[in-house]
C-alpha cells in the first residue's frame, strides 16, 4: 500500500530538489546598469577595444577597413588613426608600456605600434587566428575563437602556457573573442552572442557571466554583424564600458550582481 510521506520528508525532498534544480552559481548570468551612453562610430567594426589614459583605444576590422584608432570617449570623434593594409583584417588590441598591439584575423600576423605616434614599431607571427587580446601584469593574453586562451611573452610573443574555458558542468567556452583583464580575472565576450565570461586566469574556469541582452536597441542596428564585441575598463575610475561591431553607441554599465 502506498503511504503518504511524513511532512518533514516532503520538506527535504523540496529542499533537495531546489537545489538540483539551481545550475551552478557560475551559470547564473549577472545583469547591468547602463550608467551612460557615449556616440560611436556605427561604421567601425569594433574588434579591439581598450581605455588608457583618459582615452579610447580601438581596432577595427574588414580587410580594406580595417584601422588602429584613438578616440573621444564624450564625443565618439576619432582624434588618431593609422589605416591597416587592405590585406589585413585587424582584430584585438591591448596596450603594453607605452606601445600598443593588434592582432590580425587569419594573416598570423601582430604589429606593435608606438602609443603617440601610432608608428609601427614591429611585427611579430603566431599559430592559428588572432581574435581578442588582453594583458595582466606580466604577460599578454590572446584569443583565437577557441575555447583555450594563450599567455604570451610580452617581449617575444612566444606561447608560455594556455588555459581551456569550461563552465560549471566540464563543457568548454567556444568562441571566446574580445578580452579585458579586470580585478585579477579575464572578462570575454562570446561572439556571436550578448554574454560576457569572466575567466580565471589559473585553472579557466568560468567564475561567472554577464548577460547584456536588450542593452542596445535592435532597430539601430543595420547589419547582423552588428554583434557585441568591445570591452574596455578604466581602471583609475573603475569604469566598464562595451559596445560591438557597427554599433552607433558605447556603454558604460555597472554589473549588477544576480539573486
Amino acid at each position: 500500500m502506498f503511504r503518504r510521506p511524513y511532512p518533514i520528508v516532503l520538506f527535504l525532498c523540496a529542499f533537495v530538489a531546489s537545489i538540483v534544480a539551481q545550475p551552478p552559481a557560475s551559470d547564473r548570468a549577472d545583469t547591468y546598469q547602463i550608467v551612460h551612453t557615449y556616440p560611436h562610430d556605427p561604421n567601425a567594426f569594433t574588434q579591439g577595444l581598450i581605455y588608457v589614459d583618459g582615452r579610447l583605444y580601438e581596432s577595427t576590422g574588414l580587410n580594406g577597413r580595417s584601422s588602429l584608432r584613438m578616440v573621444d570617449l564624450s564625443t565618439g570623434r576619432v582624434l588618431q588613426k593609422y589605416d591597416v593594409p587592405a590585406e589585413y583584417f585587424g582584430e584585438g588590441l591591448t596596450d603594453w608600456g607605452s606601445n600598443l598591439i593588434q592582432l590580425t584575423w587569419k594573416a598570423h600576423q601582430g604589429f606593435v605600434y608606438d602609443r603617440f605616434s601610432f608608428s609601427l614599431l614591429r611585427t611579430f607571427s603566431y599559430e592559428g587566428e588572432g581574435w581578442g587580446l588582453t594583458h595582466d601584469r606580466t604577460q599578454l593574453i590572446m584569443s583565437d575563437g577557441t575555447s583555450y586562451l594563450r599567455f604570451l611573452d610580452p617581449k617575444s610573443f612566444r606561447e608560455t602556457r594556455r588555459i581551456h574555458v569550461t563552465d560549471g558542468t566540464g563543457q568548454a567556452i567556444e568562441n571566446l573573442n574580445e578580452l579585458e583583464y579586470i580585478h585579477g580575472e579575464i572578462y570575454a565576450n562570446i561572439w556571436g552572442s550578448n554574454v560576457i565570461v569572466r575567466v580565471s586566469p589559473r585553472t579557466g574556469k568560468v567564475l561567472g557571466r554577464i548577460d547584456l541582452s536588450g542593452i542596445i536597441d535592435k532597430r539601430e542596428l543595420a547589419s547582423p554583424d552588428a554583434v557585441l564585441n568591445g570591452i574596455a575598463y578604466d581602471s583609475t575610475g573603475d569604469r566598464l564600458f562595451v559596445t560591438g561591431k557597427l554599433w552607433p553607441k558605447v556603454f558604460e554599465v555597472k554589473v549588477v550582481a544576480h539573486r
